[in-house]
Formats: structure tokens, C-alpha cells, sequence
């Protein structure tokens, strides 16, 4: 690929909506895993009362259920036409307004007395930004083309992670210095690039006809999934959904622990393991883009499954030798390139696999889908490796990643795929 080629990819009006749409949808998901468990620790809440706060990402799980309305119904708010906003960006709009109001009104809260009014404002948040994520995926899956969407997925998962960087340390470092009320209205300040992104763009384009009632929303993407790749090709795109990263997610569920176990410290921990871990997800991310651009997404899947397996060995190694922080920034690093370079390629898949008429309740389900693997892990991992220990655990979750990878066979062959231009 030159470097014209290249430019041309990344740089036009598609790819720059979705570094906005990436930060618009990480942003409150990282303030509620971030910030507000620092929040409320920093007030005295307790770990009991702070960890029973997981449960607000529920809606994360559940969105199919409402994503039936987006497709279906606009959400128009006062003052402004169904022609000026649109289905897409009228569900925008509303739930990024509605998430600057609710994330600048928690600072108005006072942890010690009304912690309950936190949890449901938090869930509200929550709700919201799952709301938002819907339609942000709806939006791309119809602005990009089956060509773009490997380049223009992996640009949104960064961007996404990226913007984790504001509650999880800009709001941090302010929060030392300034009442929590300006440090969430600061936060929230930041939705603003979200709303100005709404206001910027048209409505897609796009021949798709969407469902004229509700029955028609809930019935007819199954319906139309089912049909168009027929009932047994669909269940095997199901269960590869649910299998490609199963053994990558099992890998790095008990990261932390399993850090400490090998005798790092904290410290150490946080200035190697951390960074080792963002920059290489991220330049994976951005590297996976650019080569599905030239290799397409089903030989995408397999060359990148395959780092992905191979990485999950490398902390095998890592338990075995059991020192070295030389070792230890190699091995994560490897892993989490490994990690973005998957991720980008499954998303594209994911995206590829829905009809733009009914993309935000096809994406919603195929999400909640892959959340499963991370459900699973972080519930069986422990009790896993307290029966294997480390080395020999790492060794299962390199063989759970083989099915998946088994699957390509009829779900992405190497050469299913037409060769992009």
C-alpha cells in the first residue's frame, strides 16, 4: 500500500466522525469504572458499597432489548423538525445532551448521605450511554463501506480507549485540586465535542428501508439475519462471535493478580504493565485498520487470531521464568498488540455481518453477544487457576482459542473474501 493510498484511507471526512464517535461513547463508560469508583473512595464509601457499583453496567449487556426503538422511532427534541435531525441523529443528540447533564450533576451529591441517589444517577448514565453506543454503531455501519469498516472500526475502538485518558487522569489530577462539582462539570464539558459532532454531520444515506412499526423492529432483524445467511451459516457466525476471543479474554481476566503473584509490585505494575498494555492495544488497532484496507477482513481474522494465540503463550513463559520487568513489558506488550490487532478485525466483522436497516439492533445483540467470553472469564478464572496454577491455565486458554479460529473455515474462508481495491 503507498503512502498516497494510505493518506487517502485516513484522512477524510468518514474516518474523522469516528475518532468523535470512538471518545463520544468511551467517555462515560470509562467515568463510571474510573472516576466514580476514585470518587467515592476519596469520600469514604466503603469497598463493599463501591463494589456493588459494578452493577450498574448491566445495560451495557442488555441494550438489545431497547434497540429495537432506535431503529423504529425518532426522538425529536423541541425546536427541531424530523428533516433537521433525522432517525439516527435525533437518538444522538438526545441521549449525548441528556449524559452532559447527568455526569455534571453528580458532583452536586454528597457520597456519605446519598449514595443511592449516586447508584441510580450512575445507572442512569449508564442507560444513556449504552443508548448512545447503539446508535453511534448504527451510524457507522451505514456512513462506511463493507471496505472502510475494518479501518473505520479500529479507529473508533482507539479513539474509544483514548478517551478513558480524561476521567481516568486529567479529572483525576484536577480532583486533587478542585471541589468534584467543577472536576464532573469539567468531565461532562467534554461531551460537548460528542453534540458539536451531531450538529456537524447529515443523516446516512442509504436505500435500506427501515421498519415502519415495532413489530417490525423486534422481529424482522432475526428475521432478516436468519434468512439472508441462512439458518446454519447464522449459527456458526453466532457461535464464532462467541468463541474468537474466549481464550484472549480468559488471558488477561486475572491480569493483575497474576502480576502480583509473579512478585511484581504495585509500582512496578503501574508504570510497566499499564503503559505496556494501552500503547501497543492502540497501535494495534491503527496497524490492524490499515492492513484489512489491504488484506480484507476474513484474511484479517486469521492472521491476526493467530498473534492472538500466540501471545496468550508468551504469559505461559511469563509464569514459568517469573521475573524480569524487561520480560514482563515484552510479554504484555506482545499480548495487547495482539489484543488490538483481533479486536479491530472482529468489530469490522461484527458491522459486516448486519443489514443497515436494522444495524443498531443487529450490532446491539452481536455486542452483547462477545460479552459473554468476559462475563465467563471473570467468574470461572479463579477457581481455574487455583486448580492448574498459572502456566497450565495459560496453556487452556491457548486451546480455547482454537475453535474459534476452526470456525473461520466456514465463516471467513482465507479466500471468501473479494481482494479490496
Amino acid at each position: 500500500m503507498t503512502q498516497t493510498s494510505i493518506t487517502q484511507a485516513l484522512l477524510n471526512r468518514r474516518m474523522l466522525i469516528c475518532i468523535f464517535t470512538g471518545f463520544a461513547s468511551g467517555l462515560p463508560l470509562y467515568l463510571l469504572i474510573s472516576l466514580v469508583p476514585a470518587w467515592l473512595r476519596s469520600e469514604g464509601v466503603g469497598l463493599k458499597e463501591i463494589g456493588f457499583f459494578a452493577l450498574i453496567g448491566l445495560p451495557y449487556t442488555w441494550k438489545f432489548i431497547w434497540s429495537p426503538l432506535l431503529d423504529r422511532y425518532h426522538f425529536r427534541l423541541p425546536g427541531l423538525t424530523r428533516q433537521q435531525t433525522g432517525l439516527r441523529r435525533s437518538w444522538m443528540l438526545s441521549s449525548q445532551i441528556a449524559l452532559l447533564i447527568a455526569i455534571a450533576a453528580l458532583g452536586f451529591f454528597n457520597p456519605a448521605t446519598q449514595i443511592w441517589n449516586i447508584a441510580w444517577l450512575c445507572l442512569l448514565i449508564a442507560f444513556l450511554s449504552a443508548t448512545q453506543d447503539i446508535v453511534l454503531d448504527a451510524y457507522r455501519r451505514q456512513i462506511l463501506s463493507d471496505h472502510e469498516l475494518g479501518l473505520g472500526n479500529s479507529i473508533h475502538v482507539n479513539a474509544y480507549r483514548i478517551a478513558g485518558l480524561v476521567p481516568g487522569s486529567l479529572s483525576l489530577i484536577l480532583a486533587d485540586s478542585l471541589p468534584w462539582q467543577i472536576v464532573f462539570a469539567v468531565t461532562a464539558a467534554f461531551m460537548l465535542l460528542g453534540i458539536g459532532l451531531t450538529l456537524s454531520i447529515d443523516e446516512p444515506k442509504t436505500e435500506a428501508r427501515h421498519p415502519t412499526t415495532l413489530n417490525q423492529a423486534v422481529v424482522e432483524p432475526f428475521k432478516e439475519f436468519f434468512s439472508r445467511k441462512g439458518v446454519c451459516q447464522a449459527c456458526l457466525i453466532l457461535s464464532f462471535m462467541l468463541l474468537y476471543k474466549l481464550g484472549d479474554s480468559m488471558a488477561t481476566a486475572l491480569a493483575t493478580p497474576f502480576y502480583l503473584d509473579m512478585g511484581y509490585s504495585k509500582t512496578e505494575i503501574g508504570l510497566v504493565a499499564k503503559h505496556a498494555a494501552l500503547w501497543p492495544m492502540i497501535i494495534g488497532g491503527i496497524l490492524g485498520g490499515l492492513l484489512m484496507l489491504k488484506t480484507g477482513i476474513n484474511r484479517a481474522l486469521w492472521l491476526f487470531g493467530v498473534v492472538q494465540i500466540v501471545s496468550i503463550l508468551g504469559f505461559a513463559v511469563l509464569a514459568r521464568v517469573g521475573e524480569g520487568l524487561w520480560l514482563l513489558g515484552l510479554v504484555i506488550s506482545f499480548e495487547y498488540l495482539g489484543v488490538g490487532l483481533g479486536t479491530a478485525a472482529f468489530v469490522a466483522f461484527m458491522a459486516r455481518s448486519t443489514h443497515p436497516a436494522f444495524a443498531a439492533t443487529q450490532l446491539a445483540l452481536f455486542t452483547a453477544l462477545t460479552a459473554v467470553p468476559r462475563t465467563v472469564a471473570s467468574s470461572v478464572t479463579g477457581i481455574i487457576v487455583e486448580g492448574t496454577g498459572w502456566e497450565n491455565f495459560f496453556y487452556l486458554c491457548t486451546l480455547l482459542a482454537v475453535p474459534g479460529m476452526l470456525l473461520l473455515f466456514k465463516v471467513a474462508p482465507w479466500n471468501g473474501e473479494s481482494k479490496p481495491a
